[in-house]
């Protein structure tokens, strides 16, 4: 199933796209995508609804991120090899933690809002995971059944922030819109094999980040069962896996997001966002 949440900011409704691709209202069988909604046994449970007794949605509605606002939203740096390279660190030896507030998230075509002192705002996509059921300590085998399904994200990241106002990664990466997150969350029974899918993102049309999620050094098992030994995973954690190269970041004459700049951004499979800057 792709899941998606569409209505105001705020007032979002939990939807459903069919095979034709229209969005249907299930707001009659759950109030959103949060929390137990999104156990692959109660989401295997709702599979089984006839989607045309339910209401079609108006194609042009704003879309949401497609589930409601997480408890966690925790990201991997550095998980692609020529990205690090990028950037001028080294591979870590086990995946590299970190957390982004989740006010950030937004809808995927919501406008990004660069913060009156944000000076070097740069762009991530990256494939994005939620949990669906509660796991401590599991293996990789554990972990991956407690994946309910993938997203796509923008990682957005004022680089002076991170670097210059002390080293704090979580603080230049927290700003509303900073995490335009969807348009769908495409259930793990749906997303089948990800290695091959494409990931790629253009600023203002021009592709500036385009491999496969093959390249990741930490597939989604190794992230999921590695985050579990540290901290309870729950119901619509939010988990972002690295971005690959091709951030302005480290470059000669960084292009950083400015406004009336335009950005896309798409994993195979899962959904195209596309964002202007303000």
């Amino acid at each position: 199933m792709k899941l998606v949440r569409f209505g105001d900011a705020g007032a979002e409704l939990p939807g459903i796209i069919d095979p034709q691709g229209h969005i249907r209202d299930v707001s009659g069988l759950v109030s959103d995508w949060a929390g137990k909604t999104l156990d692959p046994s109660a989401l295997n449970a709702i599979s089984t609804v006839e989607l045309t007794a339910m209401p079609i949605v108006p194609p042009n509605v704003r879309l949401g991120p497609p589930v409601a606002m997480p408890g966690k939203v925790i990201c991997i740096g550095l998980n692609y090899a020529d990205h690090a390279a990028e950037t001028g660190f080294e591979i870590p030896n086990e995946p590299l933690v970190f957390f982004k507030s989740p006010t950030a998230l937004c809808g995927p075509n919501d406008p990004i809002k660069i913060p009156a002192t944000a000076k070097a705002v740069d762009w991530e996509v990256e494939l994005a995971f939620v949990i669906g059921r509660e796991i401590v300590n599991g293996s990789e085998s554990e972990a991956l059944s407690a994946v309910t399904g993938y997203t796509v994200a923008n990682d957005l990241t004022d680089r002076e922030w991170q670097f210059d106002r002390g080293g704090q990664w979580s603080k230049a990466k927290s700003a509303d819109t900073f995490c335009p997150l969807g348009p769908w969350l495409v259930t793990t029974d749906e997303a089948g094999d990800l290695a091959g899918r494409r990931i790629w993102l253009k600023k203002n049309e021009v592709t500036r980040q385009d491999t496969t999620l093959a390249q990741m050094v930490d597939a989604v098992p190794k992230i999921a069962a590695h985050l579990s030994e540290f901290m309870r995973l729950i119901p619509g954690d939010l988990i972002l896996t690295g971005t690959p190269f091709g951030v302005t970041f480290n470059k000669k004459d960084p292009d950083y997001l400015r406004p009336g700049d335009s950005v896309r951004l798409d994993i195979e499979g899962f959904g195209e966002q596309f964002s202007t800057v303000m």
